[in-house]
């Protein structure tokens, strides 16, 4: 669990604000350069406020995470709706859309905990599930087509969700670091080719 859950509208506000502080914290400075007070101070809350819904950085952690997955799956809304080829087509341009502002290409939230985090025993479990739940969705949607007979019968619709996971994480790496946008745009190009590679004729 990743929390005490808030009872009252201002205790939501007051817990959001955290967790939107630590979010924020997290990503520029790193969970390890991110303290409770740095939190507490950003947020405005208090530490008792802190401790009644959160027992630990852990439970945190969890929360920011939650935090991360729900940014991101917002801002590919097509990925709840992928039910033809073109949908698919659709979800990687929001990918790029995102990356082609002036402030990208940026990096990915859940990709930089894990490159912090990835050997931690107890956060690593909580990001590949966040992993898992982002690819669900692509799988949902290669099941769908495999349904309407548009993907081949032997294609594996999760293997396919995971390689294409595989190319837009390292898409993003190599585009934050070098500050280019294409090796993201090449990769959701590879991903969208490899997925349509087992589309029946």
């Amino acid at each position: 669990m990743n929390g005490q859950p808030a009872k009252t509208p201002r205790g939501r506000q007051t817990r959001e604000a955290i967790v939107d502080a630590a979010a924020e914290l997290m990503y520029v400075h790193g969970v390890a350069g991110t303290s409770v007070d740095k939190v507490l101070a950003a947020s405005g809350a208090g530490k008792s406020q802190m401790y009644h819904y959160f027992k630990n950085k852990d439970q945190l952690v969890e929360a920011v995470i939650k935090r991360y997955l729900e940014a991101i799956l917002g801002n590919q809304p097509t990925i709840f709706e992928l039910h033809d080829w073109a949908d698919f087509e659709q979800w990687t341009r929001e990918i790029l859309t995102i990356q082609s502002t002036p402030k990208g290409p940026i990096a990915c939230p859940l990709g930089n905990l894990t490159g912090e985090l990835g050997d931690d025993p107890k956060i690593a479990p909580l990001l590949d599930k966040a992993y898992r739940e982002w690819e669900s969705h692509l799988q949902r949607g290669l099941e769908s087509l495999q349904e309407k007979g548009k993907l081949t019968e032997d294609a594996d619709p999760a293997r396919l969700a995971q390689a294409a996971m595989t190319c837009v994480q390292g898409g993003l790496l190599m585009a934050h670091l070098r500050h280019d946008i294409t090796p993201i745009a090449d990769a959701l190009k590879i991903a969208l080719e490899h997925l349509k590679s087992h589309a029946r004729p």
